[in-house]
């Protein structure tokens, strides 16, 4: 589920115009198909760039991948060793996309933190940000993002044609073995937004959740959605509501303890 892509007050999901720039210094190119698949989801990737330094033997690997998915590559040279080249080139760009707003948010596509500001600045102009890395990524960068995807668990969906072993799992398999802040990050954001009735709408769940923790998704612990991650902990009851378009349920969740002592 998009869930900082739901619209909270009509449950309808959200289909931005992002732009995607990457860091081709910091990004192994075999993530990319999963990376381009992933950024659909939320949006349309109205503008696609890759910096680095091209004349670097390292990054040839990169000329196929870039005519495949129409990503323009923008030289920075090396200038000094050591050195990372293309932050500073990559946050020009960004500030000068947003100045232009002519795009809704920005897919920032590195595991350096040094992207922390530059989140923080985007964000606070209004634009949603989606950060990509891997699990080495510091959490300074991660928590400065609306959301934020590893590269790792893109790898595993890609390798097996999009669905991972475990994310198909059956619903009648045991409850997942979350870990015990886990279950109170669901718990509290559930009473968060729940009604009077305790029922709590879906994407405004997934909203709360992301904005205490970005790098949530159900598929770190093996499931595909939030739906069923949650219908496996065996702790919350689960409400498919009818919607005016016969191919859309609204879903609610409400503790199971609501219901049997009538309080939360």
């Amino acid at each position: 589920m998009n869930d900082i892509f739901i619209n909270e007050t009509k449950g309808e999901t959200l289909d931005l115009k992002l732009a995607v720039l990457i860091d081709a210094d910091n990004i192994p190119y075999a993530y990319v198909k999963g990376i381009l698949s992933e950024i659909a989801r939320y949006g349309t990737p109205a503008i696609k760039r890759i910096y680095g330094d091209w004349t670097r033997p390292e990054l040839s690997g990169w000329k196929n991948v870039l005519l495949e998915n129409a990503i323009s590559p923008i030289q920075q040279y090396s200038y000094t060793t050591g050195k990372n080249s293309t932050d500073s080139a990559m946050i020009i760009d960004a500030m000068d996309i947003l100045y232009e707003d002519n795009v809704d948010g920005f897919c920032i596509v590195s595991s350096d933190s040094d992207f922390t500001r530059l989140s923080m600045r985007l964000r606070e102009s209004g634009k949603r940000v989606i950060g990509l890395g891997e699990r080495k990524t510091p959490t300074p960068f991660i928590v400065a993002c609306d959301k934020f995807i590893f590269l790792e668990i893109l790898e595993s969906e890609h390798k097996e044609g999009g669905k991972s072993v475990k994310s198909t799992r059956s619903k009648k398999s045991r409850p997942a073995k979350l870990p015990k802040n886990v279950i109170k990050l669901i718990e509290a954001s559930v009473d968060a937004v729940a009604d009077e009735d305790g029922w709590a709408f879906l994407g405004e769940i997934g909203n709360i959740i992301l904005k205490k923790e970005p790098s949530f998704d159900a598929r770190n612990y093996g499931y595909a959605k939030l739906t069923p991650l949650i219908e496996a902990t065996e702790l919350f009851e689960i409400d498919r509501r009818d919607t005016s378009n016969r191919g859309i349920k609204h879903i609610y969740i409400r503790n199971k303890n609501f219901s049997k002592n009538g309080t939360e």
